[in-house]
């Protein structure tokens, strides 16, 4: 780092000058990459990147105050704000945040990764403290690079990323995060009927390559190992997390005869939902016929009697804020965190019916 001549030898703060000397580009070029609004050849934009990390180049909090540029916000990206989901983890967000005197920013994306980077970018336009992330994303490079990419020109701007219900980057990456036990959430879901004699245990709506789907199926295929139960993926369904899926999943399954299943395991509470109605217009009754558990522990799950995964939404939420409001005060100081997962017991699961 550039030292500050004297008897003491003060370090100087880097400033976007010596990003871009170090780089061999233009101030201007430093300014946009670390921003998200040029399209540098790849070359360019890793010097640039690999510039700001070397000289640890993070922009001046009390500069960007009086310029104006600071906001005391939150930003919270996320899917969608119909989803149960989203909605609860928005809250515990917001919740902290009012505690702390933060406003928040929210934005959606519908899954699409050209509109989370324009809205990420407008967060760090409007100096946001910190933009957080949240929930299901298929994790390939594409995206490990553009998170990133999110990560330093955010600490650039004096600013933090922060990944909710997202695996985490990598130590090199100025990014914190908070999860959930997913797998172990559905290891103990599957354990549950497997411990009531169920081996036929249809997984319905997995949507491949996605985070949080994969980790559930891989704790269903965990507990059919451990329990010593062949894994059949016949008795796997692909399929999306919304109710009228769950719907359309369990007609299709019941159209050519009986079930060859004697317990569901819904990917989410919404899927367990949709397939309980089709169930019920086959005549098959909940749990007497056919045992149905659920993932997340959201509405409709209590109205229906739902035994499901209990998930910490609105704590997702508020430990994501803390991660970064107390950060520095010794009480939030973690990189990562991992919140834990439990089963909330209901009316929907019985023992498996002998012979079938």
């Amino acid at each position: 780092m550039p030292q500050a001549s004297g008897p003491e030898s003060v370090p100087r703060r880097v400033t976007i000058r010596d990003v871009a000397a170090r780089a061999g580009v233009s101030i201007a070029t430093v300014s946009r990459v670390l921003g998200g609004t040029y399209p540098p050849a790849p070359a360019t934009r890793s010097r640039v990147l690999k510039a700001v990390r070397d000289l640890d180049y993070v922009a001046n909090p009390h500069a960007r105050a009086l310029s104006g540029a600071t906001s005391k916000t939150i930003a919270i990206v996320l899917n969608s704000v119909i989803s149960p989901y989203y909605a609860h983890v928005a809250q515990g967000v917001q919740a902290e945040a009012a505690r702390h005197d933060r406003l928040c920013l929210i934005g959606t994306t519908g899954g699409d990764a050209a509109r989370e980077l324009a809205t990420v970018r407008l967060m760090r336009e409007e100096g946001a403290d910190a933009v957080i992330l949240v929930g299901n994303v298929v994790d390939d490079e594409e995206y490990k690079a553009r998170m990133t990419e999110y990560a330093h020109a955010l600490a650039a701007a004096g600013s933090q990323l922060v990944l909710c219900g997202r695996p985490p980057l990598g130590p090199d990456v100025p990014a914190v995060g908070v999860e959930f036990d997913n797998i172990g959430g559905a290891r103990a879901a599957t354990s549950h009927l497997l411990s009531h004699g169920h081996e036929r245990i249809l997984y319905l709506a997995h949507r491949t390559g996605y985070t949080t789907s994969e980790g559930r199926i891989a704790g269903y295929r965990e507990a059919l190992g451990a329990f010593g139960v062949a894994h059949d993926p016949g008795l796997e369904v692909e399929g999306t997390l919304e109710r009228a899926e769950g719907y359309r999943l369990m007609k299709r399954r019941l159209r050519d005869g009986p079930p060859d299943f004697t317990a569901v395991f819904a990917a989410n509470d919404l899927v367990a939902a949709g397939a309980l109605k089709a169930l019920r217009e086959k005549g098959l009754r909940v749990p007497e016929d056919i045992s149905l558990i659920g993932y997340d522990d959201l509405p409709p799950a209590e109205d229906i009697g739902l035994t499901t995964v209990h998930v910490p939404h609105e704590e997702l939420g508020r430990t994501a804020a803390r991660l970064v409001l107390e950060r520095g005060s010794g009480t939030a100081d973690a990189e990562h965190v991992m919140l834990g997962t439990h089963i909330v017991v209901r009316d929907s699961v019985r023992p498996a019916i002998r012979g079938r």
